[in-house]
């Protein structure tokens, strides 16, 4: 069986696309990944193929941005969004990615909830599609936008929308918004902490709190995208009296762009979330979706401090569910440090986000959904 996987150029977007992908790789299916070319050397030590297609980020945002004004990525309004996401990407990546696609002859296409390129390929090929969620629900406002500029573009290409044949969701059910109603094709698939290609998939039970006697260690991790050395400084200032601080620096930075008087934190490169996760009390993130469901099928506690994106409806599900603490633009750095110290203080939020981890551990496995997938198409 051939299985496309198509994805917008972000780590955020693709990696919580990786188990499955591994998935069907393990049971010896060919998988290929249509996005842009910087992700081969991540692929090709998967052993995965890469469809390189389409600008990288960085063009496809500035791209938008000329076109709408704000920027989508600190800036998500729903016109600025669907633009990104339906509009822009569309336009410079849908020709390349047909003719990929034709000549991979998918027999299904996986694509991540923003993605709209995958679903036009899916209808150009007649093949059907799996939508595959990162986080909870994309409300409404956002997906009707994307939707509605996504209509126009398929149109130009002689083609009409199509409704995902199976919906994957890795969204726990403490999580969930007030009223949540299963989309069609609803199939929840747990969620895992991202791990390299040379680490084991073995299960790893959820966190323990630790005792009273030691200063917490707490991870601060804001992606890929939003790790600003001007941003952190501040919170890793407000964190470190009281805590043993784990920062990662993004792709590009360098522990000497924090500046000095910093020896006691620990910076770590681009390192994979089951990694990092190790011996750790509580994440302080700017709540992107793999980050936050990876730290919960731990049974961490979490602090999210929303930076832009979809950051804020992970906020809201954290704050929701107890959790953790959201902490809103434009509080400082002083309420950050407030609420790791509310969140470390109250046994409620670890007994929560243990549950969560249990509800997670309780979903369908990455490999039990390429199976379910697979026999359904054969």
């Amino acid at each position: 069986m051939r299985i496309l996987f198509s994805s917008t150029p972000a780590f955020g977007h693709l990696l919580p696309q990786l188990p499955l992908a591994r998935a069907f790789r393990d049971r010896g299916d060919d998988v290929a990944v249509l996005t842009a070319a910087s992700f081969r050397p991540m692929l090709t030590g998967e052993r995965i193929a890469l469809l390189a297609v389409g600008p990288e980020a960085p063009e496809l945002l500035a791209e938008a941005a000329r076109r709408t004004g704000p920027d989508p990525a600190p800036e998500p309004t729903p016109a600025a969004v669907a633009e990104f996401f339906a509009g822009t990407r569309i336009d410079l990546t849908a020709d390349a990615a047909l003719v990929a696609a034709r000549d991979f002859r998918p027999d299904l296409v996986v694509a991540e909830a923003t993605d709209c390129v995958g679903p036009l390929v899916a209808a150009a090929l007649g093949v059907p599609y799996a939508k595959l969620a990162f986080g909870p629900l994309i409300p409404a406002e956002f997906t009707d936008a994307i939707d509605s500029v996504a209509e126009s573009r398929y149109k130009e290409h002689g083609l009409d929308m199509v409704t995902p044949t199976w919906y994957l969701d890795p969204c726990p059910e403490l999580l969930r918004a007030p009223g949540w109603e299963p989309p069609h094709g609803w199939t929840p698939m747990r969620p895992e902490a991202h791990r390299g290609s040379g680490t084991p998939d073995t299960t790893v039970d959820a966190a323990e709190p630790t005792a009273g006697t030691t200063r917490p260690k707490v991870l601060l991790s804001f992606g890929t995208v939003f790790a600003e050395p001007a941003v952190l400084r501040p919170v890793i200032e407000a964190l470190a009296p009281t805590a043993d601080l784990r920062v990662t620096l993004g792709l590009t930075a360098t522990a000497a762009d924090y500046g000095s008087g910093l020896e006691h934190v620990d910076f770590v490169g681009f390192t994979p979330l089951a990694e990092l996760l190790n011996g750790i009390d509580l994440v302080v993130t700017h709540g992107g979706a793999g980050t936050t469901m990876g730290t919960l099928a731990r049974g961490l506690p979490i602090v999210v401090v929303p930076q832009g994106a979809d950051q804020f409806l992970q906020a809201a599900a954290v704050a929701g569910s107890r959790t953790g603490v959201a902490v809103q633009s434009p509080a400082g750095p002083e309420a950050v440090a407030q609420a790791m110290n509310e969140v470390l203080g109250n046994f409620e939020y670890g007994v929560n986000a243990r549950l969560a981890a249990e509800q997670i551990a309780a979903m369908p496995s990455p490999r039990q959904v390429a199976d379910q997938l697979a026999a359904a198409l054969s």
